[in-house]
């Protein structure tokens, strides 16, 4: 049974992602940071259902923790699969932003990459079989005012995403990025009324977490063993 690691699979996008690789056989490892019992819930929801689940709780942006679960977690074999996550948001006009909010979504975006992604790697590597799927966002295309430090950040994960790719093509491991744009949670319907997202998105609805996961589970299947170095948008025609 592979393995796959997904960080902030606590949230309303990462629980969707870790129930669609659960019911698609994969032994999932639910990660979260400070919700480490909505973490457990999953887990213990994709375990009910007959799939393999555990939960691990560290922060993303801490390399010597990062070290420790990769460490543990190798014990018991290579982790095949990493989707990374993890995120945050700061947002506030780029005249007003304090260091500490940029730095901060900065770390937890790309710093989280790097510590959870170099210490696994290569035991992946060692299978010849490998799925790398980085959660970049609409706004990491396009931009967004307000969000320079959540821009510059999946910006950069795009980046990285399609170096990474052709670092490890030759050893079955593909890398890809994936951009949501507006997807239903209690935080984006707390920000965008109805009728705002009828305006913004040419589809006139906001997407689903299910919808990502799906997009998430062809990326690690077989089927998209050729698919690498690319930013699959999942965003209702908003950006092309």
């Amino acid at each position: 049974m592979k393995r796959a690691l997904v960080t902030g699979g606590s949230g309303t996008i990462g629980a969707s992602i870790c129930g669609a690789l659960g019911a698609a056989g994969f032994h999932v490892i639910v990660h979260a940071m400070r919700n480490a019992s909505r973490a457990a819930e999953v887990a213990a929801g994709i375990t009910a259902a007959g799939g393999s689940a555990e939960q691990v709780v560290f922060d993303v942006t801490d390399n010597a923790a990062c070290l420790r679960m990769a460490a543990g977690l190798l014990q018991k074999g290579p982790v095949q699969v990493i989707v990374n996550n993890a995120g945050i948001h700061d947002d506030v006009p780029f005249a007003g932003m304090r260091h500490e909010q940029w730095k901060r979504v900065l770390d937890v975006t790309l710093d989280g990459f790097f510590n959870v992604t170099r210490p696994l790697l290569l035991d992946m590597l060692s299978t010849r079989w490998g799925r790398i799927v980085n959660m970049a966002s609409v706004t990491g295309i396009a931009g967004n005012a307000g969000q320079v430090n959540y821009a510059a950040a999946k910006a950069g994960l795009i980046g990285a995403t399609k170096a990474l790719a052709i670092e490890v093509a030759r050893r079955g491991v593909t890398v890809n990025a994936i951009a949501p744009g507006i997807i239903a949670s209690p935080a984006t319907d707390a920000v965008f009324a109805p009728d705002r997202i009828k305006a913004l998105v040419p589809a006139a609805r906001a997407g689903t977490a299910d919808e990502v996961a799906a997009a998430v589970l062809y990326l690690v299947s077989d089927a998209a063993g050729y698919v690498s170095g690319q930013v699959l948008s999942v965003n209702g025609a908003m950006v092309r």
